[in-house]
C-alpha cells in the first residue's frame, strides 16, 4: 500500500537587481501550453522578474532556442515549456529523452535552465499537472531556473561553455574509454 508523501518546494527567491527569464514555449497542446505559460509568467512575476516568451514547433525545438538566444547575453535564466503525451509509436520515448537531454546539457554548460516539459500518459494527467490552481508545474520550472539564477549570483557567474567533452552522460560509450 503505497504512502502520501508530502513534497517539499524551496521558496522562491525574490530579485531586487534586475533579473530577465526567457520563456520558451512549445504550444503544441495549446490549452495545456496556456495553463503552464500562465503559471510561468505568475513566477516570475510574483519574483519581480521581467520576461519574454517565444513560441517553437514542438519540444525538441526549446532547447534548440533557449541555445540561439544564449549567445545575446539578454537573458539570465530559461524556462522550457510544453507537454508530450505517450502515443502508440516510440516518438514519445525520442521526444521526451533528446528535449530533457538537451535541457540539461544547456544547464550543465552554464545556463540557468527549468524544465516545465511534461511527459504524461494521457491528457488527464497533463491537465492536473499543467493548471495553476492544480500541480502548477510551470510556475515550478519557472522557480526552479529562478532558484539556479540566485545560486549563480551567489557563486560566481558559471562559465556559459564548458570545454567539449567535459561532460560525460549515461550511453557516451565513446567518451567512456578513458
Amino acid at each position: 500500500m503505497a504512502t502520501a508523501v508530502t513534497h517539499y518546494a524551496l521558496p522562491a527567491p525574490v530579485f531586487d537587481a534586475p533579473t530577465r527569464v526567457l520563456i520558451v514555449l512549445s504550444p503544441y497542446y495549446k490549452e495545456i501550453a496556456e495553463q503552464l505559460v500562465t503559471g510561468a509568467r505568475g513566477a516570475c512575476e510574483a519574483a519581480r522578474v521581467m520576461y519574454d516568451v517565444v513560441e517553437v514547433p514542438g519540444a525538441l525545438e526549446v532547447p534548440q532556442a533557449m541555445a540561439l538566444a544564449a549567445p545575446s547575453g539578454a537573458y539570465d535564466g530559461y524556462v522550457g515549456l510544453g507537454c508530450i503525451i505517450r502515443g502508440e509509436t516510440t516518438h514519445y520515448d525520442t521526444v521526451c529523452n533528446d528535449s530533457s537531454r538537451g535541457l540539461m546539457e544547456l544547464g550543465l554548460r552554464g545556463l540557468c535552465v527549468g524544465n516545465g516539459i511534461l511527459t504524461v500518459e494521457n491528457v488527464d494527467q497533463a491537465v492536473i499537472r499543467a493548471q495553476v490552481a492544480g500541480q502548477n508545474k510551470g510556475g515550478g520550472a519557472a522557480e526552479a531556473a529562478l532558484t539556479l539564477i540566485a545560486l549563480e549570483r551567489r557563486f560566481g557567474k558559471a562559465s556559459s561553455q564548458l570545454p567539449e567533452g567535459s561532460i560525460l552522460l549515461a550511453g557516451d560509450a565513446a567518451k567512456d574509454t578513458a
